[in-house]
């Protein structure tokens, strides 16, 4: 049967290739051509001209901005029919799509209006496509939304409070994201279109990216696995990095942020340029910060950490297409929290022998420094990729690979600190092949194959939770679009394939504390060695599709509506993880026969924008099979079962919880409700409701009370902000704006009590508030943009229930003392970013 399924995937594969070279070779020459468009963009208002407008083809990634005349001009354009956006701060986006081949030039006027009703995204489309017009469910932030919300630690922080999204976190700087209350390897995060391959198995490993180098993100909020594979059946993040720049451009900044609560500094420098088409870019950062705190718990001991970024890129954007080659390294070193006090004082304590019979109190000095303690993890991930789109016949080529490289150690011996517990060392290959064309000049079509190879290594090191693996995906999809005048559908389909073939491993005990990977010839009769990992091969395959529609009453009014079948591969830690992971504090035993999950989800939306009044109604219901999740192991007498590195129990040396994972029927399913109130140009009311249900449905028999909710479910969460901008502002001060938001997060009760895996969260408030604004001189050039972001201004002290932190401390805690870490308290972010041009002279048109 193994054979037959092998040998069908293949030809259906060769069939794909053999279809796709057809319509190709068949489709008539395009004349890529170097076509222009050019234009004039004035306010719909008055008919005043707008410089400074943005003008971009998101497909060809070419874009430039209107000249102090309100002209533009566009160069390098294929032939073809791309839409084309134009975009400035207080006013609506204006996009439409052009047929170069009959157009050069566009006058376009805009009208003024913070509700953004046009937001136009590149993810999991064939083409650019307004979000309002495509019926999977989607939101975007931009590059105004990040600076403006400086105080997130991390890029993913920035979305986690998008209706839908939130995050599982462990401390400032370690956020993985979630999606309907889906996560870990259920939410494929991508960097321009790349998939983002690190350790996602591990509950603290978190997106290796800088921040600083990402100026827009994408959220696909539902299966998404028909065009991104395995591993999407929550949902895409796609992280972007920064457009060129406009032709003859050479523009750069120097920015810097500092917070106020773990004395966060992070500085960034950035320079990009576009000479004729030759495109080039680099980004570097620096960030580091002291141990956060809070009222509770004073300074959380080991939540401090140090990093370094860098990335660079170098392509060409001609009217054949466009090709670049993009370079990064990410290098973080993160202190790990165990959450250990003193009985006494409950001040931090930590570990500082291999026996750990007896721990020391954490002098203040060392809680306020930004050294890190020798117990930690060290991070680096190298990635080179490069994103093409040619112009092949009347459609797109689009070609997409990439490599990277993951190193993880985390040191865990506080007397041997060179010594890594963990060392893994992960390799990938991505590949992502499709070309865009349209059937009958109105079906917009996708045809391709992605998927990626993956070799994982263990380095010398003393813990081995996952084995040596090789893992091989491999997916043919194809996507179609149609409009009928107010109604847009859209759909497809794909064939996924994921195989796994694990290394059996034997380790060697001989050594107390430091137990090594068994390298001899005769595991199975020397002394002292015993079987970590069995050698493991699995194939998975399934098929994913997804129909949907969009229908246009009005410009102010559509109803949207989906359904799509999601599927996902195990996880190599699902399948055969069989020791601990440090830095999350678990030990993990996998299941090899897991079987993979299938998902079944439907979404429905209603959406109003109105002059003064925009309104959304999102509802979704996700049945998945053989949903996986981890239940903690309990001893002989019901209490949680800790152990020693090599499994044992009660034994000298650091503890883990043990876990292991299980199959069931699961239910996820609940909505979100936004209202945005604009009485007059310049004032919002934003107010957003997002709820979450998620429930075990059991493998057949009744589900104890205990376990019929899923684990890291988020609670009901409400924002409301109040928020005033004025672009035009006062004097040499422009785009200044302010707003007060209010988070009501409710009690979580509905959590896997199951095993002590989760407990009740209580409720809780907080309180945050931005201003910000840009300082001009008299020429009307920025010289400074200046961003002040305060969160957790009440200074609440309270626990997220997607925080892991809030389960560290010690196995017992005094009566009536609520054990666990608390998130942070009050922070005050200050971010200043001063632009510079080094342009050379122009005339202006």
């Amino acid at each position: 049967m193994k054979i037959i399924k092998r040998l069908s995937i293949a030809i259906y594969t060769l069939l794909f290739i053999t279809a796709a070279t057809k319509a190709i070779a068949k489709a008539p020459p395009g004349d890529t051509g170097n076509g222009t468009l050019k234009g004039t963009v004035t306010d719909k208002a008055d008919g005043s001209t707008m410089p400074g407008v943005t003008v971009s083809i998101p497909d060809l990634r070419i874009g430039t901005a209107t000249n102090s005349k309100g002209q533009y001009t566009l160069n390098h354009v294929s032939k073809g029919v791309y839409l084309v956006t134009f975009t400035f701060v207080g006013y609506t986006t204006y996009a439409e799509k052009v047929d170069f081949s009959k157009t050069s030039e566009l006058n376009v006027q805009l009208k003024a209006s913070s509700i953004e009703t046009s937001e136009v995204v590149v993810t999991g489309v064939s083409r650019a496509t307004e979000i309002k017009r495509d019926p999977v469910p989607m939101a975007a932030i931009n590059k105004t939304f990040i600076d403006q919300h400086s105080a997130s630690g991390n890029v993913i922080d920035e979305i986690a409070n998008l209706p839908g999204v939130s995050a599982v976190t462990t401390g400032p700087n370690i956020s993985k994201p979630f999606i309907h209350g889906l996560g870990y390897n259920r939410v494929v995060t991508l960097e321009d279109g790349i998939r983002q391959e690190g350790q996602q198995w591990g509950d603290e490993h978190g997106i290796e990216v800088d921040q600083n180098s990402i100026d827009r993100v994408e959220v696909i909020k539902g299966p998404a696995s028909l065009s991104y594979g395995s591993d999407a059946i929550g949902g895409v993040v796609n992280l972007l990095t920064p457009p060129p720049v406009p032709d003859g451009k050479i523009l750069g900044d120097v920015q810097g942020v500092y917070g106020t609560n773990n004395g966060l500094i992070n500085g960034s420098f950035r320079l990009q340029g576009n000479n004729n088409g030759l495109v080039w870019g680099t980004v570097i950062s620096d960030k580091e910060a002291k141990d956060y705190q809070n009222q509770h718990d004073g300074r959380v001991y080991a939540t401090n950490f140090k990093e370094k970024d860098a990335r660079a890129m170098i392509g060409l954007n001609k009217s054949w297409g466009y090709s670049y080659l993009n370079a990064s390294i990410f290098d973080d070193e993160q202190a790990i929290p165990d959450g250990s006090r003193d009985s006494l004082t409950r001040q931090f304590t930590k570990q500082i022998t291999d026996a750990d019979k007896y721990r020391t109190i954490v002098p203040a000095s060392e809680l306020n420094s930004y050294d890190l303690p020798v117990l930690h993890q060290h991070v680096q991930l190298y990635r080179i990729y490069d994103n093409s789109n040619f112009i092949v016949g009347n459609g797109n080529l689009i070609v997409n690979l990439g490599y990277q490289y993951s190193h993880r150690r985390e040191f865990t011996h506080p007397e041997d600190a060179d010594i890594p517990g963990l060392n893994l060392q992960l390799t990938t290959y991505t590949y992502d092949v499709k070309y865009n064309f349209n059937i009958a000049k109105t079906y917009e079509t996708t045809i391709g194959v992605n998927g990626m190879y993956q070799n994982n290594t263990l380095g010398y090191s003393t813990d081995f939770p996952i084995p040596e693996y090789h893992q091989f995906d491999i997916g043919p999809f194809f996507v179609v679009k149609k409009s009928f005048g107010k109604l847009d559908l859209s759909g497809g389909a794909r064939y996924d394939t994921r195989s796994f073939t694990g290394k059996a491993a034997y380790i060697d005990t001989i050594k107390q504390y430091f137990p090594t990977l068994y390298t001899g010839a005769n595991p199975t009769t020397t002394p002292n060695v015993v079987q970590q990992f069995s050698a493991l091969n699995k194939t998975f395959s399934g098929a994913s599709g997804s129909l949907g529609a969009t229908y246009n009453f009005s410009d102010k009014f559509l109803l949207k509506g989906n359904i799509a079948r999601g599927f996902r591969a195990p996880s190599i830690a699902e399948l055969s993880a069989n020791g601990p992971d440090p830095g999350s504090q678990i030990y993990h035993v996998g299941n090899s026969n897991f079987k993979p999950e299938f998902s079944v989800q439907e979404d429905l939306g209603a959406f109003l924008t109105l002059p003064n009044v925009s309104a959304s109604v999102e509802v979704f219901n996700n049945d998945i099979q053989n949903y996986i999740f981890q239940e903690q192991i309990l001893d002989a007498n019901g209490n949680p079962e800790y152990v020693n590195s090599s499994g044992q129990v009660n034994p000298n040396g650091q503890q883990y919880a043990k876990f292991t994972y299980v199959q069931s029927k699961a239910r996820i399913n609940g909505g979100e409700v936004s209202v945005d109130i604009h009485p007059v140009s310049w004032l919002h009311f934003e107010n957003e409701l997002t709820l979450t249900y998620g429930q075990n449905l059991g493998t057949g028999s009744k589900v104890p009370d205990s376990l019929k909710y899923l684990p890291f479910i988020p609670p009901l969460h409400t924002h409301s902000e109040l928020r005033g901008t004025l672009n035009k502002g006062f004097g040499s001060f422009k785009q200044l704006y302010a707003f007060v938001g209010f988070d009501h997060y409710d009690a979580q009760n509905r959590f896997f009590a199951a095993y002590g895996t989760e407990t009740y969260t209580a409720g809780y408030n907080l309180l945050s508030a931005g201003i910000g604004g840009n300082l001009n001189n008299a020429a009307g050039k920025t010289v400074v943009k200046l961003f002040i972001e305060g969160t957790n201004l009440a200074n609440v002290n309270y626990q997220s229930n997607m925080s892991r932190l809030k389960y560290f401390d010690n196995a017992v805690v005094p009566a009536g003392v609520q054990p666990g870490i608390f998130n942070m308290g009050r922070n005050i972010s200050f971010k200043v970013v001063v632009p510079f041009d080094l342009s050379p002279h122009a005339k202006d048109m």
